[in-house]
């Protein structure tokens, strides 16, 4: 049987699952059964998703009876796809394997056990289809499940709110994806993707659906100033679901946009490449700069997604360029970057969310500023969540460093480029990519430190119990991951070979033939990278400083009061807070960031009440962008409304005079 009547027998099974969850979602048995049987599902997509990606898909299509009219549905896999198959599909196994012990505390199963399954089935159908209408479809399905379980809790806090802004952003990038389509298939074209490769757009329309196709996939990738749905839906979800979102939606929609850009729009122009470098650089900084603010610990990771969805535009910007003028060594380079950041960011960012989860499940808080102590009653959690937060800030000997030393690498080759443009876009990239990294390590020695380090801030804190022991599995498996792909990345490189030779016509020199399991993304000469030696250095550093230590220091041992700052008073609040931590990187980057307001309520002298610091921050973006266009919406809606109350004769005029200029329209089409 093919890859393509496995993953859709897979997701029918998915799809029967949704169902089953939907009838028996009030039944003790019914988590087990869904989360059981997706664990199950994915499991096994992901092994025939791993078959595709290493021995290659055949890559013919299928056609089902479906859809469109003397059309059909169309469904290819072919190794781009097979890539991101493995990706949602280890997702979904993992946030499967956790569900089934998070899910045991769900108060509504209901709300989440039918939309669960349903949600992975539309991921895997994007990945899948080979027309515009059944990608569409399945996109739209995968955006509705997903706001179903944003609104599963929606009687808490801004989840409604989550929930509308969610719904509208999915909607407009929809939208732009449909005219993407439709400038591709042009007026005598077809939707498949087959007819679109082989029609080849003109610059022109290409162009615009290249923008068409930035706007719509990045609206659900979050990047900016596309991301304000991001922040307020990934928190709100179920924290299983949130790793789903975070760490595998947001690869879905860089798939879609890798589909369209690198695949059907034809030859690319240079000048695409500099947009996707800005948005790319600009999402990378602002993310960051926007989660080292946040005190609540899943907004703060939903905020770090930004950021490494622009990592992973980065690369795609360069390879852009690299393959415009000819450079397919660095293209596939920069491309394989991209790719290798979009598997890693799905482990990592599913560990965090799953830490969170944990503590979440265990604390009933998120807000940083009532945690702390974590390590003692959450040692393996605390443990997991390390790894992840060394894994996230590109640390090595863990995943992240790799990926994101091969983007540096790339940027490195951007001076051979003849585009005066990208000579200089490039190294400034590459600044905001060096920052960006910098602020987030101090932003994971936060969340870190103030949630697992130091005393409970709560009396619920000190009661916290350990995670149940399959989300510690599904957290062990992820960390695990994290630190093979660090040590052995040549493994991973080389398995992108033929999904970077689709996109850019060229792929990465075989790594794993190179000695000592080093890589060498240009030549040996140039740089090189053995994150094996790495990660054994760092372990006998470890091990023999800890063994000297115990040994000739422990005789001197002297045991005292902990160095108190000149404030002997025990009470948690004396401690670092996730506030006062952000501090002095607000006081540098708040102003250009966030609209700030900051009120300091000193007592006078003599006065024995505490001083009172209280702060608020809002989005810029969301300030100067979509305020204005809310006004906008709220302003012509009430035109509008007019039209309710017209004449027959008018709204007869109304509908000649639309079916007039659709005529136009159409007559004057090329």
């Amino acid at each position: 049987m093919s890859a393509e009547a496995l993953c859709l027998a897979g997701d029918a099974a998915l799809l029967s699952l949704a169902v089953a969850g939907a009838l028996l979602s009030r039944r003790p048995f019914a988590g087990t059964l869904v989360y059981g049987g997706s664990l199950v599902v994915s499991a096994l997509l992901l092994v025939v998703a791993i078959d595709a990606l290493l021995f290659g898909a055949r890559g013919e299509p299928l056609v089902l009876p479906l859809g469109l009219p003397w059309i059909g549905a169309h469904f290819r896999t072919d190794a781009m796809s097979a890539f991101f198959l493995v990706v949602v599909n280890l997702g979904a196994t993992a946030a499967s394997l956790y569900g089934l012990g998070y899910g045991r505390a769900e108060h509504d199963p209901e709300r989440v056990l039918p939309f669960f399954p349903a949600f992975l089935a539309g991921m895997n159908l994007v990945l899948v289809a080979d027309d515009a209408y059944a990608f569409l479809l399945s996109w739209e399905f995968m955006s509705l499940a997903s706001w179903a379980l944003v609104m599963a809790h929606h009687r808490e806090g801004q989840n409604t709110r989550a929930g509308y802004v969610y719904l509208l952003m999915a909607s407009f990038g929809t939208l732009a994806l449909l005219l993407a389509f439709a400038l591709l298939a042009r007026p005598a074209g077809s939707y498949a993707f087959d007819a679109m490769r082989a029609a080849g757009p003109p610059p022109g329309v290409a162009g615009l659906a290249f923008l068409l196709a930035l706007i719509g996939a990045g609206s659900k990738a979050g990047i900016v100033p596309l991301h304000v749905w991001l922040p307020l839906a990934h928190p709100a979800a179920p924290s299983h679901v949130s790793a789903l979102m975070s760490g595998v939606m947001t690869k879905v929609a860089v798939y879609g946009f890798v589909r369209i850009v690198f695949d059907l729009a034809g030859p690319a122009s240079w000048w695409w490449s500099v947009p996707v470098l800005t948005v790319g650089a600009g999402s990378a900084l602002l993310g960051v700069i926007y989660a080292l603010m946040q005190h609540d610990l899943k907004r703060l990771l939903a905020y770090h997604t930004v950021e490494n969805i622009g990592i992973i535009y980065i690369g795609l910007g360069l390879a852009l360029g690299f393959k415009v003028f000819g450079m397919p060594a660095a293209a596939s380079l920069a491309l394989t970057a991209g790719l290798l950041h979009v598997f890693n960011h799905s482990l990592f960012k599913s560990l965090l969310f799953f830490g969170a989860g944990a503590v979440l499940s265990a604390t009933g808080e998120r807000d940083m500023e009532r945690l702390g102590g974590l390590i003692h009653t959450m040692p393996g959690t605390a443990f997991f969540f390390l790894v992840g937060c060394v894994a996230i800030s590109a640390l090595p000997p863990f995943n992240g460093f790799v990926s994101e030393w091969l983007t540096f690498q790339a940027i490195l080759l951007s001076p051979a480029l003849p585009s005066w443009v990208l000579k200089i876009l490039a190294p400034a990239v590459g600044a905001m990519l060096a920052l960006s990294a910098a602020l987030a390590a101090a932003c994971f020695c936060k969340a870190f430190g103030i949630t697992f380090l130091g005393r409970p801030r709560t009396e619920a804190v000190s009661r916290a119990r350990e995670a149940d022991r399959l989300a510690l599995a599904a957290m062990a498996i992820l960390a695990t991951l994290c630190l093979l792909v660090g040590v052995l990345p040549g493994l991973a490189i080389d398995a992108l070979t033929q999904a970077a030779q689709i996109a850019v016509g060229a792929h990465m020199p075989t790594q794993s033939s190179i000695a000592w399991l080093s890589i060498a993304p240009v030549a040996e000469s140039r740089s090189s990278y053995n994150g094996l030696l790495v990660f054994l250095f760092i372990a006998l550093s470890a091990s023999l400083a800890a063994s000297f230590i115990h040994r000739f220091a422990s005789a001197a041992l002297r045991r005292a009061p902990a160095w108190d700052c000149g404030f002997p008073d025990p009470s948690p609040a004396t401690q670092y807070s996730a506030v006062s931590f952000a501090q002095p990187i607000r006081r540098v980057f708040g102003s250009v960031a966030f609209v700030v307001e900051e009120r300091i309520d000193m007592p006078r002298p003599g006065e024995m009440r505490p001083a009172h610091l209280d702060l608020k921050l809002s989005d810029r973006i969301w300030n100067v962008f979509y305020m204005p266009l809310i006004l906008i919406v709220e302003r012509a809606a009430v035109q509008f409304n007019r039209l309710q109350f017209l004449s027959i004769r008018q709204y007869l005029s109304v509908v000649f005079g639309a079916l007039v200029i659709l005529l136009v329209v159409l007559a004057s089409w090329p």
